[in-house]
């Protein structure tokens, strides 16, 4: 399968070692300094998309090849386990469009409003979310409150795990991970074997009990239970590091919500 994405992770793994740095337009800067830096890449290789937009999904959506890519920067040290979705499921694929994350750690605390790139993985969609057919919607109602005029809206907010807390080998260094089938590239070495494992369960749905502030989740059963998503891990043919592999720590589902 083609895709523009080892262009593009080649291209960022280069920043990398190259020192391009991440430049903050201001200290109240949280979300864009990232996504600024990535957007470079792109334009460096020449590729068209269209411009990010706050709310829309994903970040960047190629205009010539049916690819996007959604970013987020982490902080380190900092939380780096999981990440805040903002109301839009993870997946690899969206409104048509193969959909890759972009995940790269940067100092936390940086001592001026110019810092490195610590390190890298971009991965595509299925490795955090291999289901397609989720649509995300939020709903409300108007019947709350003493006079039964206050609306309730229901706006679902997602924490899915990142692969820095997936896997184990891939901090302080760019990895790519792709699920078995895209082509090879000469410039481009393996360096390990990923499988994810659909789960026995599937959220049907949850209720919200108002007196007592309890979130009850609802169940049935996944009628892929079992079902085995196989993806390659990818870094430059001369980079060094250790082997890529899943991570043997168990994902705390507390954690999901500091």
């Amino acid at each position: 399968m083609s895709t523009t994405c080892i262009e593009i992770f080649i291209a960022c793994t280069k920043a990398v070692r190259h020192g391009e740095l991440i430049r903050r337009v201001s200290k109240s800067d949280k979300e864009f300094h990232f996504q600024n830096w990535f957007g470079k890449r792109l334009d460096n290789l020449g590729l068209k998309f269209d411009a990010p937009e706050r709310n829309t999904y994903p970040d960047f959506r190629l205009v010539q090849v049916a690819e996007g890519y959604e970013t987020k920067g982490l902080g380190y040290p900092g939380r780096e386990a999981n990440y805040d979705c903002n109301s839009q499921v993870p997946s690899g694929e969206h409104n048509g469009r193969t959909i890759f994350y972009v995940f790269g750690r940067y100092p936390a605390d940086p001592d001026s409003d110019d810092y490195p790139v610590l390190d890298l993985v971009v991965c595509h969609g299925d490795f955090l979310n291999a289901h397609h057919n989720y649509k995300h919607k939020n709903e409300s109602f108007t019947a709350f409150g003493s006079y039964g005029d206050i609306m309730i809206r229901d706006r679902k907010m997602y924490v899915a795990p990142t692969p820095f807390g997936l896997t184990e080998g891939t901090a302080r260094h760019s990895t790519l991970i792709l699920p078995v089938g895209f082509n090879s590239d000469k410039r481009l070495k393996k360096v390990g074997d990923l499988v994810r494992i659909e789960a026995d369960k599937l959220v049907a749905g949850y209720t919200f009990n108002m007196a007592t502030n309890k979130l009850t989740p609802s169940f049935m059963p996944n009628p892929t239970a079992g079902k085995e998503h196989t993806f390659v891990a990818f870094r430059l043919i001369d980079s060094d590091g250790p082997s890529v592999s899943m991570s043997t720590r168990s994902i705390n589902h507390h954690e999901l919500d500091d």
